[in-house]
């Protein structure tokens, strides 16, 4: 399915509310005024929520992009799509996309 192109200034959590920063973007391709993610990109998460005390699990520390647009490339790799499928690590849960641009498309 198409969903929206994501750019660097959108605010991106873990699923536990924890903000989440990538690493890289692409300098070459731009919307809305801000680079574009690429599926190699890898976000740092810090301040994740999910309570080691009650639950035993580690909280999040990086995600990173399982699938990502089959047709549209940056820097030769797929770019991130609004609904692009997501993975925080240690714990497998996706990470959580705030809003971004309504003006590009992709597949």
């Amino acid at each position: 399915m198409p969903g929206y192109l994501m750019h660097e200034g959108v605010i991106v959590t873990c699923a536990h509310l924890g903000p989440a920063t990538p690493t890289q973007a692409s300098a070459r391709v731009m919307v809305s005024g801000q680079a574009v993610i690429t599926q190699i990109s890898t976000y740092g998460v810090t301040g994740c929520q999910l309570p080691i005390v009650t639950t035993g699990a580690p909280p999040c520390v990086t995600g990173s992009w399982i699938a990502a647009a089959r047709q549209v490339f940056a820097d030769g790799a797929p770019v991130v799509l609004t609904d692009s499928q997501s993975s925080c690590q240690p714990n497998q849960t996706p990470l959580i996309l705030g809003v971004t641009q309504l003006f590009v498309k992709g597949s």
